[in-house]
């Protein structure tokens, strides 16, 4: 988050710091454990502040002293001071900057992998209701931007207030005239370079937010969707005439920054040079000048151009500090928020895993007030195959979400072998079931490394081995480099159905006992869907197969089929027992469907 330049703070971090108050105390605590180098850290800011301040005073031995009395050594000191001052003041910062900054890198790593810990253990519904990108922004630009409030922030507050304080010392010490004169001149300076400083804030912005307007007009009316809906609607003119008086209003903006970008160069041209003038005038006045030598108006005129922009950053800490704030308010909502599926305190452990799933008396709701799922008793006998069909919304991927505790029920309980899923490790429960869903997702990696992912101690033949029964190795074979193909982003390079074979063969080198096919074979097209399941039908026989499809052709052959409707289930059978019941599965299939044999 860049900082303001000066002013008032930035709405946006106001409104941030009152939704989500953060301590001061709290940020303090993220430095605790480096406090040694934090002081050390203030400590070289303090001592190259200091040592900084010899300069002025040894140009003062120079001009009033060496060189009128010609006193060759004094003046070989003098120098040398100079430039020693100039090299301690260049190392210390060296070593501050290094510093500084491992501390921030520390400090960024720990928020940095925490909230990515956390985020991982949140549910899905976290994820469906935040904004896309949201979660990258505050992981990536948020944090990285906290770099700034150890290295430049917290340091330039330290260095600044030093300086000035030193400064004022110095000057006072060097002519306590020119110090009051300075106390006159330096405040309406100051608030002349503020007052001008502001005004271009104010206008960058509008013109900024104009910009914005006439992006989003040329994305909207120049897009191939843009364009057809506007020729269709006969907007094209109207479109025009708005973009021409965006683009007006920035020609009327531009003048203004560009005026105003001057106008503060002018402001701070006339300042550095108009102070330095009046303590020349000031030094010039016998009524004023006193015993002042010229070495000492040098070495004051010196000190007081360094204390100006010091001073000005001082004046800014309010604004600085609550940026600074907002960024930590942004991270910590996350960190606090709360994990609604959890590992249990006391996870219980399946030694022998025959894989009966048990749904008793299962409730769900995703807002906790229109129930998903209501008092659904279901039973799926180790080995045994269950099919869930019903109309879209019906709520079988949300059934079949608690088994894999994608989301935990609102009532009742989901059993593995008697145990309440939510009584074992999210690890463990991940090792017995196996989630095929109709939204594959591949890794930008190679197809070797994306099936590795599922179980990365594997070895080449078993991962092929994988691929085989699901389908897909003699598509990946005769690719020109197998399995160390590039999948490419979100896998676009391959179609729907090898995506999704790549997802079976993924799963299934895993070796679920427990297998969840959420319309696993949705994206495949006739042929391919036969043979990829009759591969699933392989490896289905003696594992529990929890199966959702909207082709009833697909799961004709399940031991139990269960219909759901709004959330409940209406039927229960086999495929035989249904249709001849002529109820909701016969409306659905329509016709009889054959079994398989």
């Amino acid at each position: 988050m860049p900082r303001p330049e000066t002013g008032r703070p930035s709405p946006a971090d106001l409104d941030q710091l009152e939704r989500n108050p953060v301590s001061l105390r709290r940020v303090l605590a993220l430095f605790r454990p480096f406090r040694l180098q934090v002081g050390v850290v203030m400590t070289l800011i303090v001592a190259s502040s200091a040592i900084a301040l010899a300069t002025p005073f040894l140009v003062r031995t120079v001009i009033d002293d060496a060189l009128p009395q010609q006193d060759v050594t004094l003046l070989a000191w003098a120098v040398a001071g100079m430039v020693g001052v100039a090299a301690a003041t260049s190392l210390l910062g060296v070593v501050q900057t290094w510093m500084s900054t491992t501390v921030g890198q520390r400090v960024m790593h720990g928020l940095r992998t925490s909230v990515f810990s956390h985020l991982q253990r949140q549910s899905l519904g976290f994820f469906t209701r935040t904004r896309g990108g949201e979660v990258q922004s505050r992981l990536t630009n948020d944090i990285g931007s906290m770099q700034s409030v150890v290295t430049s922030t917290a340091t330039s507050l330290a260095s600044n207030a030093t300086t000035v304080v030193g400064t004022a010392v110095a000057m006072a010490a060097l002519s306590w005239r020119l110090s009051l004169l300075s106390l006159v001149v330096l405040p309406p300076a100051i608030w002349l370079t503020r007052r001008v400083a502001l005004m271009r804030r104010e206008v960058t912005a509008a013109r900024q937010h104009r910009m914005a307007d006439m992006q989003t007009q040329v994305e909207e009316g120049l897009s191939i969707s843009g364009v057809q809906l506007g020729k269709t609607l006969g907007t094209g003119p109207a479109q025009s005439a708005r973009f021409a008086d965006t683009s007006a209003d920035l020609v009327a903006l531009e003048v203004r920054s560009q005026l105003a970008g001057r106008w503060r160069m002018a402001t701070m041209s006339i300042v550095f040079a108009g102070i330095p003038a009046l303590i020349y005038l000031f030094a010039g006045l016998p009524a004023t000048s006193g015993d002042m030598t010229i070495g000492t108006l040098v070495a004051f005129t010196a000190l007081q151009g360094t204390l100006f922009r010091p001073l000005m950053g001082l004046l800014d800490v309010g604004v600085q500090l609550t940026s600074s704030m907002a960024l930590f308010s942004r991270v910590f909502e996350y960190l606090d928020l709360p994990v609604d599926i959890a590992d249990p305190v006391a996870p219980q452990t399946l030694a022998a895993v025959r894989g009966e799933v048990r749904l008793e008396h299962v409730g769900f709701s995703y807002d906790g007030q229109r129930p998903a799922l209501t008092d659904v008793d279901l039973v799926v006998p180790a080995g045994s195959t269950l099919a869930l069909v019903g109309e879209t919304g019906s709520g079988k991927t949300t059934l079949a979400s608690l088994v894999s505790r994608l989301n935990d029920v609102t009532s009742g309980r989901v059993t593995i072998d008697g145990v309440d899923v939510r009584d074992l490790s999210l690890a463990e429960l991940a090792r017995v079931v196996g989630v095929v869903s109709q939204e594959t997702y591949l890794l930008h990696t190679t197809i070797r490394e994306n099936l590795r992912y599922a179980r990365p101690g594997a070895t080449d033949d078993e991962i092929a081995d994988a691929a085989r029964r699901a389908q897909v190795h003699q598509v990946i074979a005769a690719l020109p480099d197998g399995y160390d193909t590039l999948v490419g982003a979100r896998g676009h390079r391959f179609s729907g159905g090898e995506k999704q074979r790549l997802a079976i063969a993924r799963t299934l080198l895993r070796d679920p006992r427990v297998l969840v096919l959420d319309e696993a074979t949705s994206a495949l097209d006739n042929e391919t869907e036969r043979a990829v399941q009759a591969a699933l039908d392989e490896v289905a026989r003696g594992r529990t197969t929890i199966t959702i499809a909207h082709r009833l052709s697909t799961v004709a052959g399940a031991d139990t089929i269960a219909v759901l409707d709004h959330g409940r289930v209406v039927e229960q059978g086999s495929h035989d027992e249904l249709v001849a019941l002529g109820g909701r599965y016969a409306a659905l299939a329509g016709t009889p469907v054959a079994v398989p044999a």
